[in-house]
């Protein structure tokens, strides 16, 4: 009788410990977790709005004509690191691009409320307007979003998630005028910044609100820059 009490009692106290353990286990688990996602910082930009980052981002990239020069005045490449002269043609005083098949296909573009924040050209050539958001769904959420549903899509197309930008034009050489000395470098920069600033004063603030995502499936390098051959699935947004 006496050994039958122990016996009991001895499994009823493994039973007990077993679920003590388990439950100090998975305790100590997940505040190990918790305690990891608290002091990693978030792509390193941690402390700061979405919009904070694109202005710091902006701010950067607005030093780049400054900092490497024209080089689109040099037979430069694209952001892409793509020879212009590969992607335009001169003839009979006109640019005309070159179609050059790509593979894979590439992506698009985003949706959202937005202001103009500013106007910047880079040392590529390019003409960008620079984007805030007002209202609607952060570019950065969205991309997330997009790279789970979207796992093979091109990892390095992208400049920075944070970024929302629209390219205005591309400069392929000199003005036609002669407004400035080919070989004067500051001379250039000084009226590039002067032209770029004339353009930031009537456009800054201007707002739009983008009603369609689109899924583009590109045929041609920068195809949607270039009219090329493409595949849009358009899906409208209701965030407007």
């Amino acid at each position: 009788m006496v050994m039958g009490r122990v016996r009991n009692w001895w499994n009823h106290s493994k039973t007990v410990a077993f679920i003590w353990f388990f439950s100090l286990a998975l305790f100590y688990s997940l505040f190990q977790m918790a305690l990891q996602n608290s002091t990693s910082p978030s792509s390193g930009n941690s402390g700061i709005s979405n919009n904070q980052r694109r202005s710091i981002m902006y701010d950067k990239m607005a030093r780049d004509l400054d900092e490497r020069g024209a080089a689109f005045l040099k037979h430069g490449e694209t952001s892409q690191s793509l020879s212009l002269s590969d992607l335009f043609t001169l003839k009979d005083g006109s640019v005309r691009p070159v179609l050059k098949a790509v593979n894979p296909p590439v992506r698009a573009n985003v949706p959202l409320e937005i202001v103009l924040d500013r106007v910047i050209l880079t040392s590529t050539g390019v003409l960008l307007g620079c984007w805030q958001v007002i209202s609607g769904t952060d570019p950065i959420s969205i991309r997330a979003m997009l790279r789970t549903a979207l796992p093979r899509a091109p990892e390095k197309q992208l400049y920075d998630a944070a970024i929302l930008h629209t390219s205005f034009a591309r400069l392929l050489g000199h003005p036609k005028a002669s407004l400035m000395d080919p070989d004067n470098t500051s001379k250039q920069l000084e009226l590039f910044h002067k032209l770029v600033t004339q353009l930031n004063n009537k456009i800054h603030g201007f707002k739009a609100v983008v009603s369609q995502l689109w899924y583009v499936e590109e045929y041609d390098v920068l195809a949607l820059a270039l009219n090329g051959r493409m595949k849009v699935r358009r899906f409208q947004l209701g965030c407007s």
